[in-house]
């Protein structure tokens, strides 16, 4: 489906996803007019499904990056939906991702401090609904996070 072309504009954007068409059609070697066709093309395959800002939240003040991995007592037909519908509430959580196994939901919570944290997980964390079981790891670091795929 991809050819060398299509891979070199890919690689190009996972680099640096804010390039104009202008300057990725430079950089690929291509005209402005076969950059745009074949990134619109990418993008009707579904190749492309968008560009989007990375925000580095320690940046902006939050310093704590936490994992939380939830068990949900599934005896209510509802508990996922519900589950999830409560979690989009909390602004401070960052990421909801779904399992088959034994754990059924990961979010990512931030917060500015401990202090911020500890409030938060009495608060909001521990009042969502369904919960069964409740792990969390704290980040320490990020070794690696590559969103790209080898193109």
């Amino acid at each position: 489906m991809l050819d060398d072309t299509d891979r070199r504009l890919l690689r190009h954007l996972l680099a640096e996803p804010a390039l104009g068409t202008g300057e990725l059609a430079e950089r690929t070697g291509l005209t402005t007019a076969t950059c745009w066709r074949r990134l619109e093309k990418l993008q009707a395959a579904g190749v492309i499904q968008g560009r989007e800002a990375v925000i580095d939240w320690r940046k902006l003040g939050y310093a704590v990056e936490v994992s939380l991995r939830f068990t949900l007592d599934k005896t209510d037909p509802r508990a996922f939906d519900d589950f999830i519908a409560a979690a989009r509430e909390v602004p401070e959580v960052v990421a909801i991702e779904t399992f088959l196994g034994r754990v059924d939901v990961r979010l990512n919570v931030i917060a500015r401090d401990m202090g911020h944290y500890q409030d938060l997980y009495r608060s909001r964390i521990l009042t969502l609904p369904h919960i069964a079981e409740l792990d969390a790891l704290m980040l320490i670091s990020t070794i690696k996070d590559d969103g790209g795929l080898p193109v």
